[in-house]
């Protein structure tokens, strides 16, 4: 494992030199416009495991994608490697269908601190809930970012992240009301506490989240990547592209239902994907908003 081949992976070609804010956001934002989060592999028949040279192959030498503990495993050993202050951190996700966090510690984000101050770095989570930036663990504080503000609150040593977006226009009326789609203007996204976790933390979470009925991932096949000026997301056969700030406070939400033959192909030319196993495509209604 090497750093130099993950940088050609994410094509960052910026400084090194410098362990500050502006070269973790260029590094940051360089992987989570090159590396899907995904959850393909389930779907596919591969075991997803989380040994850290395994994720390093399948996402810089195969070129795919993954969830949480593998995205953000693999920038948290980036980041350490450069000598970044960086530790991990285990967060409770919130179920819109169910109004209410999980029960199970199920998603790993990466904590870095510059200067005394302290920054959650998550590349893990996707969709319009994907940070574009690091941000600042600050409680109270409005931070705009291009997909929306994004927002810390504490109390009682608890942690928890929600996110304001803008209005949605879809052009195709018939997804106007797809289960996809969220309704809520502010939206909970999860919540954490500061105590340190490793890896290993989350060994049990990895495999219920790829083998249990009640898991949103074995219930839909999910690839996400953030692009420019938004993002795209095949779930199932529905393939959406967001572009954010299309008009003023407006997000432009485009919707395509793809037949079962496009879909290898739309992974390649809009993922830069491509599986080495047949995928069996999956979207069980509800869940999951993107």
């Amino acid at each position: 494992m090497n750093l130099e081949e993950y940088f050609a992976r994410t094509g960052y070609k910026g400084s090194l030199e410098k362990q500050d804010l502006e070269t973790l956001t260029d590094i940051f934002q360089h992987h989570i416009r090159a590396v899907p989060f995904e959850n393909l592999s389930i779907h596919c028949g591969e075991k997803i495991t989380l040994e850290l040279e395994h994720v390093y192959n399948k996402i810089v030498r195969r070129k795919r994608g993954g969830w949480c503990m593998e995205n953000n495993q693999l920038l948290g050993w980036v980041l350490k490697r450069l000598g970044y202050d960086a530790s991990f951190l285990g967060a409770y996700v919130f179920n819109p269908h169910q109004n209410a966090y999980a029960t199970i510690m199920t998603h790993l984000v990466v904590k870095v601190v510059i200067d005394g101050k302290a920054y959650i770095v998550d590349g893990g989570f996707g969709v319009s809930y994907q940070m574009w930036q690091p941000m600042e663990l600050v409680s109270g504080k409005d931070q705009p970012q291009a997909p929306g503000v994004f927002r810390f609150t504490e109390k009682n040593a608890i942690w928890y992240l929600e996110k304001m977006r803008r209005k949605q226009y879809i052009p195709n009326q018939n997804f106007s009301n797809s289960d996809l789609l969220e309704k809520k203007e502010c939206r909970k996204v999860y919540m954490f506490s500061l105590e340190p976790q490793t890896v290993e933390d989350f060994s049990f979470q990895c495999t219920y989240l790829q083998t249990s009925p009640d898991s949103l991932f074995t219930k839909k096949s999910i690839c996400t990547l953030q692009t420019t000026d938004g993002f795209r997301a095949l779930i199932g056969w529905t393939l959406t592209e967001t572009t954010y700030n299309y008009k003023e406070n407006m997000d432009l939400v485009e919707f395509v239902t793809l037949e079962d033959e496009e879909v290898e192909k739309t992974l390649k030319e809009k993922f830069n994907i491509t599986l080495e196993r047949k995928l069996v495509p999956i979207n069980v209604k509800g869940f999951y908003t993107i």
